[in-house]
């Protein structure tokens, strides 16, 4: 496992050893609830998983946060070259880090935490309370996903406040997680950005669009 972290470090020197959630199951207990299990790693631990030796399970849990516009288009985010996956397109968020000592994982320890992450990565500041958990997913290598959905804001105001981001990052000489933001509106418009995805975000990009669609249609059936 060392060894093939310090590989990964010498070929990224930004990554960094930091404290991370491991998915150890996910449950379905009864049709409202999902009990996740987990415990602490560090990220060197994710550097097993592709090891054609000693491959290991370690199922991540991440949150990611949808901000959709007025105008029904969705904001994405590509992953700076600095990050461990540069130039992937996806949803702002990051991997889940685990509660202080003696404290437990619950749903809005995690809520914090996608706040969190969206105002690093986006510069928007949104209260945890208007996070809802919309869907959860489990995709390549049994990532978990957690991914939450904030009241809709102008396309404008959002890329006003990620400039005003980026340039405070300039200012401290430090580097934006997300190199560039977009909009789009379905699934279809995933190809369109250039690069590679995050698993999870075509099915997102669709359901988002099905949403839309939906509120549209009942605003043109209202008397």
């Amino acid at each position: 496992m060392t060894h093939r972290w310090d590989e990964a470090v010498a070929a990224n020197p930004s990554l960094f050893d930091g404290p991370t959630v491991v998915c150890a199951g996910l449950e379905r207990k009864d049709p409202e609830t999902l009990l996740l299990t987990w415990y602490r790693a560090t990220y060197r631990r994710y550097a097993l998983r592709l090891d054609p030796v000693h491959a290991v399970p370690a199922p991540s849990v991440f949150v990611t946060v949808a901000q959709p516009t007025d105008d029904g288009r969705l904001l994405v985010g590509r992953m700076a070259p600095s990050t461990a996956a540069p130039g992937r397109w996806q949803l702002p968020g990051g991997t889940v880090e685990p509660p202080a000592a003696g404290t437990v994982l619950d749903l809005e320890g995690v809520r914090r935490h996608a706040a969190r992450e969206f105002v690093e990565e986006v510069g928007r500041d949104v209260p945890p309370g208007d996070l809802d958990l919309w869907v959860v997913t489990r995709g390549g290598k049994g990532n978990v996903g957690l991914h939450f959905r904030t009241p809709p804001c102008s396309a404008d105001t959002l890329t006003e406040q990620y400039a005003a981001l980026v340039t405070a990052e300039d200012a401290q000489h430090r580097v934006p997680e997300l190199d560039r933001i977009a909009f789009i509106r379905s699934d279809a418009d995933v190809a369109d950005l250039g690069g590679r995805s995050a698993d999870f975000l075509p099915l997102l990009a669709a359901r988002h669009a099905a949403l839309f669609d939906s509120a549209s249609s009942r605003k043109l059936s209202l008397p």
